[in-house]
């Protein structure tokens, strides 16, 4: 009975306590906004140096801030959200005073479409609602940040940038004397960005909390299915491409993070932190948005004093000459897997060729002449080896016959028929072996490589990166992707193979010999929908490959 009245009198001391103190100790007097001076557009970038300080407890559920908030909230008037543009050579960005966020990024020197009318290459799918790099706090610490409408610092609705550098910066202050600023720094002659957030405590009271910074993609299926699209990142060193059905399996990832964000075929939207320390990405993915959301621990950020987050920005082609002329490892984003290490000289190859005949498709059919002239000793033993078994095949049509009930006996004389003519049946085959790895490293290349991307050849073939179509039906045809036509690359492309196989000498086998036989319409059926671009690489290396292959049939005839 005791302990029951000593726990009844220490809750009524408790409860008296925290009344007193909040009666004859807290006050209850909103804290004062303080607005900071406009920053007006300059030509010098804003900066905003980090204190050393970091960012400690400020508790959310707080009688203080609720006060101050209802205070505060009622003297601020609704407002209608301006967009403010900004041109350079290279793009047109729009950015919302709602959350000021990055609604609209357009590229001057790509269009959706390969027609000479189609609207310029969009990075922001409208789709998204926010747009990108959206910014909250891990802990919603700060109220309304959500829904914050920033002030763009200058009276202007859009700015041409002509030369050097200009900065743009967006401020709001929360109803507790926070001030959180996004600044933007434009370079005339690049596809950066500068991105510093800026928090300024003018509250009473500490922060500590995590920054999150939102870059959204919309994946199409019908690209993933050939080329990566989805969440990227480069994460100590290692580039991570994240498939959308790997992210329910794991949706975090730690590290130091050189940049993180989105990337289809042939563009990248991505985050760069300008220090490197450990952080997270978060990914998320409700189809056909996946989000990746780069996480940064903020420490303690006592009152009066101010932080200062600072990073890049690109929004731009995936090409590796621009990439590598930054300084950061933005160019470890063009990757084509295994054949990465031989894919990368082959594509530098190109553009060099391209450097000299400004037209990809010559500059195509050059490199597949230059790659067959290395490989030419290669071939001419391969081709010469399948000469030599080209003229056994009668005296092995005729072994085969004469031993065809016993298999045993059959395999012993031919192998002693090869072992008569000095003739290895394998040596053939690893020359061609050999060749495979160049084979589809140009393969992956042609098909990534966003020079191709509307890049015109010659005719009908007005974009290396489609599929060849000459005419355009209005009707569809089984099996081929719109838009429908007489893909004639193609065609020609199963004819040398055809012709090819022809040449090549026949099995003993006649099932086999007509399955192979059947190889070249197989191959078309499959090269139907492959952009133009490889099918012209596979057209021209049939092509001399045939030349080659008649030459030594003559010569070793």
């Amino acid at each position: 009975m005791d302990e029951q009245k000593r726990l009844f009198i220490a809750i009524i001391l408790s409860i008296v306590v925290i009344v007193g103190w909040n009666l004859f100790f807290v006050d209850t007097t909103p804290v004062p906004v303080q607005q900071d001076q406009p920053s007006a557009l300059s030509e010098q970038p804003a900066t905003s140096k980090t204190s050393g300080t970091s960012i400690a407890d400020y508790t959310p559920g707080s009688q203080e801030r609720t006060d101050a908030a209802g205070v505060a909230a009622a003297s601020i008037p609704a407002r209608n959200a301006r967009t403010i543009s900004v041109s350079n050579q290279f793009y047109n960005i729009v950015i919302s005073e709602n959350g000021a966020n990055v609604k609209s990024l357009t590229l001057n020197n790509f269009r959706e479409a390969v027609e000479a009318d189609s609207p310029l290459k969009e990075m922001v799918s409208p789709a998204l609602g926010t747009g990108l790099f959206a910014f909250e706090l891990e802990g919603k610490s700060i109220p309304g940040l959500e829904t914050a409408i920033f002030t763009a610092q200058t009276d202007s609705t859009h700015m041409d940038l002509t030369q050097g550098e200009k900065s743009l910066a967006f401020t709001w202050t929360s109803p507790h004397g926070i001030v959180v600023e996004k600044v933007f720094t434009f370079s005339a002659d690049s596809y950066l960005i500068g991105f510093d957030l800026v928090f300024k405590n003018r509250s009473g009271m500490p922060l500590k909390d995590s920054l999150v910074l939102a870059i959204p993609g919309m994946v199409d299926p019908a690209n993933a299915r050939f080329s990566f699209e989805g969440a990227t990142a480069l994460i100590n060193g290692e580039l991570e491409n994240v498939k959308t059905k790997k992210i329910e399996d794991k949706d975090t990832y730690e590290g130091v993070i050189d940049w993180a964000g989105y990337t289809d075929r042939y563009f990248l939207s991505c985050l760069i932190p300008k220090s490197q320390e450990e952080a997270k990405i978060k990914l998320s993915f409700q189809e056909p948005v996946v989000t990746t959301k780069y996480v940064q621990s903020m420490e303690r950020l006592d009152p009066g004093k101010q932080f200062t987050a600072s990073f890049d920005f690109f929004m731009g082609p995936k090409s590796l000459k621009l990439l590598s002329s930054f300084d950061n490892s933005l160019k470890k984003a063009i990757n084509f897997g295994w054949f990465d290490i031989l894919a990368k000289p082959c594509l530098m190859g190109m553009n060099l060729i391209h450097g000299v005949i400004p037209n990809y498709g010559i500059a195509i059919m050059l490199l597949t002449l230059l790659i067959k002239l290395v490989f030419w000793p290669l071939g001419t033993k391969s081709y010469k080896a399948m000469n030599d078994m080209k003229k056994l095949q009668p005296l092995m049509t005729e072994m085969r016959e004469k031993y065809k009930d016993d298999k045993a006996k059959m395999n012993q004389e031919v192998m002693g028929l090869y072992k008569t003519y000095k003739v290895n049946p394998m040596s053939g085959c690893l020359p061609m072996i050999v060749q495979m790895p160049i084979f589809f490293a140009l393969y992956r290349m042609l098909y990534q490589a966003i020079e191709l991307r509307h890049a015109p050849f010659m005719g009908w073939v007005n974009d290396l990166s489609a599929p060849d179509r000459l005419f355009h039906f209005d009707f569809a045809i089984p099996f081929m992707q719109a838009p429908h036509g007489i893909p004639v690359l193609t065609i020609i492309m199963g004819a040398t193979m055809f012709l090819q196989q022809k040449m090549s000498p026949s099995t003993g086998d006649p099932t086999q010999a007509k399955m192979m036989m059947l190889m070249p319409l197989f191959m078309t059926f499959i090269f139907i929908n492959f952009p133009a671009g490889l099918v012209l690489y596979w057209l021209v290396n049939n092509v001399l490959s045939i030349g080659q292959q008649y030459y030594i049939q003559k010569k070793f005839a």
